[in-house]
């Protein structure tokens, strides 16, 4: 850990922004535990209720996190975070009005509020990073990124679930809010020095004149299709919603008496612990190169499925748990490395168009696996859950072949160019 410490040291702008993530997180956690709990027991554990809800925080960022992302090239990225942390305390504290199962739809659209703020916020915090640290601290900075997001997913998770058992479910939205508001004060101490490192490695020089439209973008990725293949990573790992299924898992199989939050938080607290626990084991193989990184993407691939697996046979909640903690494991290692990729291959003018692309795919993969969860247990029954998550294990297996077939490919491509390169020329 003495690595992350001193990286923080080093770099007080990225600590400012780290210091943000983690009082932010805190919250986001709170709140996921207790709108949960209150969609399920509003709608009577109804399984396309609780899709609906997840569809509220997935389909805003899908819509609206491309255009998003021209916004975040266009303009300062550190006053847009301030302005989305913001704006989501004033509409974290509107869900305290949702007091009852007829004002279920007021969750509904405060989520798609509140989530169409993080379509802004998310690309933003990703394309800042470059600006901040030079490119060799890259990845200690992403795994960083990364483990605070996974302990504050095992922290948060259980704190939201005393504070909402203990106090109430309006305590535990308060803190929330309370925690956007401080994240965006920790956010305006940052001072961007873009020209303070060098460029990044791999990354082709910026071209003057490039526009600032969604369609640049597009066409920058047409041109890079090794850095495109990237943004398949995130959609690839998100067929099968896991949120839906912990959801479910919590409130209608594992339920303790009448608490639903306390599996809910056990549950989540395995997911954290398992997305700590990836790039840290794979840290120690990882030399910082972006063929290395593919690669290790590759494993991530094969735990997740394994996961999956793992996790639909499980018949007790500490199996359950460690099935969750495997299939985060290949989550969080898939997620920090196709990030690294990005921002060490991506020039600056472009990577708040990517950055939203690469969400915008893992938006739609969870839009589309939420629906199509909800309507298999509507239609199964939440008895049959198991049988579903049995299946996904299998599907998973697709975007494991899919990247070895991906990375062969890259791979042969770049020995063959530096053959020609090596070759000699005859007059």
């Amino acid at each position: 850990m003495s690595a992350y410490l001193q990286l923080l040291r080093r770099n007080p702008d990225f600590a400012n922004l780290w210091v943000a993530q983690v009082i932010s997180l805190l919250g986001d956690w709170f709140n996921t535990i207790v709108l949960s709990a209150l969609v399920s027991a509003y709608s009577g554990g109804s399984g396309l209720a609780v899709s609906a809800f997840l569809l509220a925080r997935f389909v805003p960022p899908l819509l609206i996190g491309p255009f998003a992302g021209v916004l975040v090239d266009r303009m300062d990225r550190r006053r847009l975070l301030i302005i989305s942390d913001v704006a989501r305390a004033v509409v974290v504290l509107l869900f305290l009005l949702a007091t009852g199962p007829d004002r279920l739809w007021l969750i509904y659209l405060l989520t798609v509020i509140q989530f169409s703020l993080s379509a802004i916020f998310e690309p933003g915090r990703s394309a800042i990073l470059p600006s901040l640290l030079p490119p060799q601290d890259l990845v200690h900075a992403n795994t960083l990124g990364s483990i605070t997001w996974s302990v504050m997913l095992a922290v948060g998770a259980i704190a939201g679930g005393l504070v909402a058992a203990v106090l109430g479910s309006a305590a535990a939205l308060i803190v929330d809010a309370a925690t956007f508001l401080l994240s965006a004060g920790f956010i305006s101490r940052i001072r961007l020095q873009p020209d303070s490192h060098p460029a990044r490695v791999g990354a082709p020089p910026d071209q003057p004149g490039d526009q600032r439209r969604l369609i640049d973008g597009l066409r920058y990725l047409a041109a890079h299709p090794g850095t495109a293949a990237v943004l398949l990573v995130k959609l690839g790992q998100s067929l099968g919603n896991v949120d839906a299924l912990i959801i479910i898992y919590a409130t209608e199989l594992f339920i303790m008496g009448q608490d639903s939050t306390t599996p809910l938080s056990i549950m989540y607290a395995a997911f954290g612990f398992g997305a700590v626990l990836g790039p840290l084991l794979t840290n120690r193989i990882n030399d910082g190169s972006v063929g290395r990184m593919r690669r290790l993407i590759g494993l991530g691939f094969a735990w997740i499925a394994l996961g999956w697996l793992v996790f639909g046979g499980a018949s007790t909640l500490a199996l359950v748990s460690g099935a969750l903690v495997l299939r985060a494991m290949g989550g969080s290692v898939n997620w920090t490395y196709s990030s690294v990729i990005i921002q060490k291959s991506v020039p600056d003018q472009f990577l708040g168009r990517v950055f939203s692309l690469d969400m915008a795919g893992f938006q739609l993969a969870s839009v589309i696996s939420t629906v199509i969860t909800g309507l298999l247990i509507e239609t199964l029954g939440s008895q049959q859950v198991r049988q579903v998550v049995i299946g996904l294990g299998f599907i998973s297996l697709v975007p494991f072949a899919g990247w070895v077939l991906i990375v062969y490919l890259i791979e042969r491509r770049q020995r063959r160019q530096a053959l020609a390169v090596a070759a000699p020329q005859h007059p």
